[in-house]
C-alpha cells in the first residue's frame, strides 16, 4: 500500500478512477456539502390556541346598553 501525503489524509475524497474537470469536482463538493450540512433550521413551533395561556385571562368588560349582546361574540 502507497504512503498518503498530509494533504490525502485531509481530503474529504478521493477520485479513484478517471480525470474528473474542475467543474465536476466543484459540483461533487456542493452535493456531498449540503448532504453532510443536515436539515436546515427547526421549523417554527405552531402554538394552538387551546393551550394558548392568553385564553386564560379575561377581557376587559364594556359596559352600556346592548353590551349583553356582544358577550359572546368572537374575540
Amino acid at each position: 500500500m502507497e504512503e498518503q501525503t498530509p494533504e490525502e489524509r485531509r481530503a474529504l475524497f478521493r477520485v479513484v478512477r478517471g480525470e474528473p474537470s474542475d467543474a465536476e469536482l466543484a459540483a461533487l463538493t456542493v452535493v456531498l456539502a449540503a448532504a453532510g450540512s443536515g436539515d436546515g433550521p427547526p421549523a417554527p413551533r405552531v402554538q394552538d390556541r387551546w393551550s394558548d395561556p392568553s385564553a386564560r385571562l379575561r377581557t376587559p368588560l364594556t359596559a352600556g346598553p346592548g353590551a349583553w349582546r356582544t358577550t359572546y361574540w368572537p374575540r
